[in-house]
């Protein structure tokens, strides 16, 4: 039988409150008591939070899993990353890595999100299965379950630069999924597609669009239907010119485990898409804040691996964002832990309970009063099983897919620029 653990002398979030607990038993995976008075037992190892607090493992709501995204999530204290796009192979790779090690995070996965021939994101990745009408849609949805995915991703309307899904064809997908059970994501990048999305039925809504400013009747429809969204924040402040990748490499909490490499990819990152062609940073927050002031769900997530971004570190630069969004610390801390755990059907973790998986974090300050605290971590367990921290180092073949990553990003930015310079000319034309 298995050793077991308790923390005592704790302040515990369960992933919804604070508790008035101070100890956590855990054996075999699962937490199995959590009380006021210490929970240790004979022959327990005994970990002594000296009033630090514990959480759930946090969950990174949208990543792209590249090799040695499961490692260096954890190590940050993300126990479950959720993958938006990656090719079944890559999906088949990283889940039989998470079934078999407990050093790296678990993972879910969208596999391959439905988009139309020469859409996004066509420039990132080799050929992969596209659909062009809506009587397709039962047919993808049905290879996507059988290559293993977990969820459909669908690419709303990227503001006309590239090929896009009509609502029809979007629609069906959303009726196909659902009929076989699947939860369904929308990526957005402007305000149309992303009043598109909504049209049509999906249960989350991936990026905030920034082009304009979120009007109250799209977000009283996001509200009542009880959409989620998932700004990425980390990611956007960097597309739009801002130097988020520095703020994540510049804090000795994060610095110290991410290793020189990934401090030097950080602050040597794009300067982003600032221009005369994209929108100010501002208007994202002011769009999240927008959100959160409505009640709208949301959830703390990445989109690392993205320039500025980098796997475990940036979701604790998302939960700095949003909590500069007008979130609470808590609020934040949930849409990180409870609140995607719920919205993608994680009934066993998120939260700290009897019973649920012992994916948790030991920080030594509060992070419902100071949401940075949550970089001060102590102990990390995923399934019980204690993470072995250290600075994180890629091998070779993992720098090598790394930098291929980051090659076709850079594609991507080019021809952003391009469409978005060649579209603000013809708009101009047209004034005069």
């Amino acid at each position: 039988m298995s050793k077991a653990t308790t923390i005592v002398n704790a302040k515990v979030f369960d992933g919804t409150t604070l508790k008035d607990w101070t100890s956590v038993r855990f054996v075999g995976g699962l937490i199995t008591e959590c009380s006021v008075a210490s929970a240790a037992q004979e022959g327990d190892e005994v970990i002594d939070a000296a009033g630090g607090t514990v959480f759930p493992g946090l969950i990174d709501a949208h990543v792209h899993i590249v090799s040695g995204a499961l490692a260096q999530s954890l190590n940050f204290g993300v126990t479950t990353v959720l993958d938006m796009f990656s090719k079944p192979d890559v999906v088949a790779r990283a889940k039989e890595q998470a079934d078999s090690r407990p050093d790296v995070a678990d993972v879910r996965s969208s596999g391959v999100g439905a988009t139309a021939p020469g859409g996004h994101p066509s420039l990132m990745y080799a050929p992969f299965p596209t659909l062009t009408a809506a009587e397709q849609a039962e047919q993808f949805v049905a290879e996507r379950i059988a290559e293993g995915s977990d969820y459909l991703k669908i690419i709303s309307g990227t503001g006309g630069l590239w090929p896009s899904l009509n609502s029809g064809t979007i629609k069906a997908l959303v009726v196909a999924a659902h009929a076989r059970g699947l939860l369904v994501v929308a990526h957005v990048s402007s305000t149309a597609g992303l009043e598109e999305a909504v049209s049509a039925g999906v249960d989350v809504l991936a990026h905030v669009p920034a082009d304009v400013e979120l009007g109250m009747s799209l977000i009283e429809r996001i509200a009542d239907a009880g959409m989620a969204v998932g700004p990425t924040l980390a990611t956007i402040e960097n597309t739009l010119g801002e130097q988020g990748g520095a703020a994540v490499a510049e804090d000795p909490l994060l610095a110290d485990a991410l290793g020189d490499a990934w401090v030097h990819r950080l602050t040597s990152a794009s300067k982003g898409f600032r221009g005369r062609a994209m929108p100010p940073y501002s208007r994202a927050e002011e769009n999240v804040r927008r959100l959160a002031n409505a009640g709208v769900t949301l959830l703390a997530g990445t989109d690392a691996p993205n320039p500025g971004t980098v796997f475990g570190a940036s979701l604790h630069r998302e939960l700095e964002l949003l909590v500069r969004c007008g979130l609470s610390p808590t609020q934040a801390l949930v849409a990180a832990t409870s609140q995607p755990a719920r919205v993608f059907g994680l009934e066993d973790r998120g939260r700290v309970g009897v019973g649920l998986r012992a994916d948790l974090v030991l920080v030594s300050g509060d992070p419902l009063e100071d949401i940075t605290a949550t970089r001060a971590i102590e102990w990390i367990w995923r399934g019980g099983s204690a993470c072995d921290r250290g600075a994180f180092v890629a091998s070779a073949a993992e720098a090598e897919q790394l930098d291929a990553f980051d090659a076709q990003i850079t594609k991507v930015v080019a021809a952003v620029r391009e469409r978005r310079a060649v579209g603000s000319r013809t708009h101009s034309r047209r004034l005069k």
